[in-house]
């Protein structure tokens, strides 16, 4: 019963984090309909930025460096993509997976052989609770990933520009009519996605998540969100949350009961049984065409 709580409590951890990943996916795909397989490269980047700044800086201001340059990075790339104009929504997403090959190779490239850890601004010693020993970072990550998904709701339910994203979603062209501007709805999007990504990094590359410091790995990480998205429906703001605590959760239980080779493919095997059920995924709505 011990283990199983430690489990739970690690895979709400992950899932915390996958959550911010997943959200990010769904702000972006809102505002333009386009898939952002650049994600992984935002994290990437941002976890250099932290890396290469926190000797100079400290590690509280190295965070913030990374999770503003990742949002700036992404706000970069909304105005690559703004300039194919005439592009489908498919074309614009090959266009980030290019600019995600670019990106993350250069990284890597810049890290050479080293794999260095975010590090911490935290105690990263475990913390003993009777018989239970929980890890102090999924901790850290539950109750950042809690605040800030919070906050961003209450943004997205209340302001300005939450209101003009839901009603941009619904119908550009009417939306456009009311005279909101979409470019600056989409930029801000993209912008918000790409600073949870910063956020999100500050976890993956410690050592209780994954062990493994930045590198190729982080970047396969934080794709693994991209599951977590599409089981809780790619339109829906609560559907990644879900998503993505579904992921961490079934992705720390398999690992532990199963094996953690299995672990990754349990991910994608849930996403697959609940397409089978719900195509949209849990909270995705259906697109109905008239004929």
């Amino acid at each position: 019963m011990n283990t199983f709580v430690q489990l739970v409590v690690s895979g709400l951890g992950k899932g915390a984090v996958f959550a911010l990943l997943a959200l990010g996916f769904v702000i972006i795909f809102k505002a333009t309909e386009v898939v952002n397989f650049a994600h992984g490269s935002l994290v990437l980047f941002g976890g250099y930025l932290v890396v290469v700044s926190r000797e100079a800086v400290g590690w509280a201001a190295a965070a913030l460096l990374g999770v503003v340059g990742a949002g700036l990075l992404a706000l970069c790339l909304h105005h690559l993509l703004a300039r194919s104009r005439l592009a489908l929504p498919f074309s614009l997403a090959l266009l980030t997976i290019g600019a995600d090959v670019v990106i993350a190779e250069e990284i890597v490239r810049r890290l050479g052989t080293s794999v260095p850890f975010v590090g911490d601004g935290w105690d990263a010693r475990p913390i003993t609770i009777g018989e239970i020993t929980l890890f102090r970072t999924y901790l850290v990550a539950l109750a950042v990933a809690v605040v800030s998904i919070t906050a961003f709701f209450l943004v997205f339910r209340y302001s300005n520009w939450g209101i003009r994203l839901r009603a941009q979603a619904e119908n550009k062209e009417a939306a456009a009519l009311a005279g909101i501007r979409g470019s600056r709805v989409t930029a801000t999007a993209w912008m918000v996605g790409g600073l949870l990504a910063g956020v999100a990094v500050l976890f993956i590359a410690t050592q209780d998540f994954s062990g493994a410091g930045l590198s190729r790995g982080t970047h396969a990480i934080a794709l693994a969100a991209f599951p977590a998205a599409i089981l809780g429906g790619m339109d829906s703001a609560l559907g990644a949350v879900v998503g993505g605590v579904a992921v961490g959760l079934v992705d720390a239980l398999s690992a532990h009961y199963v094996s953690f080779a299995f672990a990754k493919s349990a991910v994608f095997l849930v996403m697959l049984l609940v397409l089978v059920v719900r195509p949209a995924g849990l909270f995705g709505s259906r697109e109905t065409t008239r004929v």
